[in-house]
């Protein structure tokens, strides 16, 4: 028996497996890919990039590491940011302690420990079981009908095949306008010999501005090491954000402009938070979604194709802010073309192609861009049955409970790495799984000095806790919108807003007052 079994080794199951480790617990990770890196693994679609710069999307707990790796990039891409979760494990060397190819499909806690079970037929036991199976990992795709039907090729960016893709000269549909399908249009649109983009749902984006990074930025950041740490812990967002610390409704309207268009030109998601009142004042949020539409019409030359992507019937920000390099510039091209599926609603895909109201699009190649069942869709798919029984898919059928985001009541010596209730992708995703890791080794190791076999969180303070992250949440506009945030992408998902919607700094605050009491809201035995 393993002390603790991991699940998943991307980001969150490498740096976990390392800690416990290092620590002395015997530990074992299971990973489905045939590599490490997760999300970056999985996701390797033409443009597939980090939306938060590459200097902050970097593990800090160990300063010779973060000094040991140069990225090259502002935003770094796919295959760079494999090669460093591929970099950590190497240094670490975690090879060994990994089984990949290797999936969870069922678990049960009995006798005071987990026995889970593999698709290849393996059994694990383990006291304690940590998943780290990421928050958009379970891939979702609707139910389109006839779509077993088409004589083409489906390609998923969520799982985008390692081998290189021939799409010369071809005729290419894309379903889905989200942060994937707004990377991988202007990369399709480079090579296809036509382009149809099927939108639902024009989405918010910013032009990333990626470049370059020089070696001085780069040693910048290697002397600004300290302050990075300090950041991690004082920060909404786990790094520095840059904005006027003014409210938008009280700031003149031509300076507000001017402030709005230097963030514009620098490039990134920092523009969100360029005033304080956005986030919660519809009216002051109104204000920066027009400036963003604006810009659509700016850049987009038929005036018919720029109505329909410019944004509406949603406040900024309560969907993901896409990062794009060249998405509204990609639909001027004379070989792409755009169909509002409001208008013109998608009624079957075909052995041809994809056939809406208006008529037949004849393809070659179909692209679903179409997303996941975040937060919980991940963990819902392991079939882990608690003490009673229960599986965790009925026990959130009416929406996610977890205690922190980190515990379950009723699955004792489990623990969530970024589950349900954290701040998940509220706050720089490497920030928050590093304070996690470090929560939760914590917590294990206390227990192990106190001969403790079972640690469960308490109902009554996951309870508390539950009501408390819904309660942040109706204080920001994000309820007010049909978005993944509240598993509407999702047919027949509970609608509840999952993230912890507090800061991250708030939230470290919080876990680190349980722990100074004694992990008060857990059990021990």
């Amino acid at each position: 028996m393993w002390d603790i079994a991991v699940i998943g080794a991307g980001f969150a199951g490498l740096h976990v497996l390392d800690q416990l480790r290092r620590r002395g617990f015997s530990c074992h990770a299971y990973e489905t890919a045939a590599g490490v890196g997760g999300t970056w693994y999985w996701n390797r679609y033409p443009g597939a990039r980090c939306d938060v710069e590459s200097l902050d999307y970097s593990y800090l707990h160990d300063r010779e590491l973060y000094e040991s790796w140069q990225w090259s990039e502002r935003f770094a891409g796919q295959p760079e940011i494999l090669r460093y979760a591929e970099h950590f494990a190497d240094r670490r060397g975690l090879w060994p302690h990994i089984t990949f190819g290797t999936t969870i499909t069922g678990g049960v806690f009995e006798d005071g420990g987990w026995t889970l079970t593999a698709d290849t037929g393996e059994r694990v036991r383990a006291r304690f079981v940590v998943t780290a199976v990421g928050c958009m990992s379970a891939v979702h795709t609707p139910a389109f009908p006839g779509l077993d039907s088409f004589g083409g090729t489906v390609l998923r960016t969520s799982r985008w095949p390692a081998e290189p893709v021939e799409l010369a000269g071809r005729r290419v549909g894309v379903i889905g306008t989200g942060s994937s399908g707004i990377q991988v249009v202007p990369e399709l649109a480079k090579e296809a010999g036509e382009l149809v983009v099927f939108q639902r749902t024009a989405n918010f984006s910013v032009p990333a501005r990626n470049r370059a990074l020089t070696q001085a930025e780069r040693d910048a950041a290697v002397a600004g090491y300290e302050g990075k740490l300090v950041a991690a812990r004082t920060t909404r967002f786990g790094h520095p954000v840059t904005g006027t610390g003014r409210a938008a409704l009280e700031t003149d309207p031509v300076e507000r402009v001017a402030e709005l268009d230097r963030a514009w030109a620098r490039g990134g998601t920092h523009i969100v938070a360029t005033f304080t009142d956005t986030g919660r004042d519809p009216a002051a949020n109104a204000v920066l979604a027009e400036y963003f539409r604006d810009r659509v019409r700016a850049v987009v030359r038929d005036p018919a194709v720029a109505r329909a992507l410019v944004p509406s019937g949603y406040p900024i920000g309560t969907k993901r802010l896409c990062v794009d390099d060249g998405y509204y510039e990609t639909f001027n091209l004379p070989h792409v073309r755009l169909v509002d599926l409001r208008e013109d609603p998608i009624e079957e895909v075909t052995a041809k192609g994809v056939r809406t109201a208006r008529g037949e699009h004849v393809l070659d190649v179909l692209v679903l861009a179409t997303g996941f069942d975040a937060f919980t869709g991940a963990l819902t798919r392991l079939g882990l049955r608690g003490r009673d029984g229960r599986s965790l898919e009925e026990v959130w059928r009416e929406g996610p409970r977890s205690y922190l985001g980190l515990a379950v009541a009723g699955f004792p010596n489990l623990f969530t790495l970024t589950g349900p209730g954290s701040t998940m992708v509220l706050s720089n995703v490497l920030r928050a799984i590093e304070h996690h890791v470090e929560w939760v080794c914590e917590l294990l190791t206390l227990a192990r000095a106190r001969g403790v076999t079972e640690v469960e969180a308490l109902p009554a303070a996951q309870e508390e806790w539950v009501a408390r992250v819904a309660e942040l949440a109706g204080r920001t506009l994000y309820p007010r919108t049909d978005s993944y945030y509240v598993g509407a992408n999702v047919e027949g998902k509970a609608r509840v807003f999952a993230p912890f919607a507090g800061g991250l700094d708030a939230y470290r605050a919080i876990c680190d007052g349980v722990a100074a009491e004694g992990y008060r809201g857990f059990r021990f035995a």
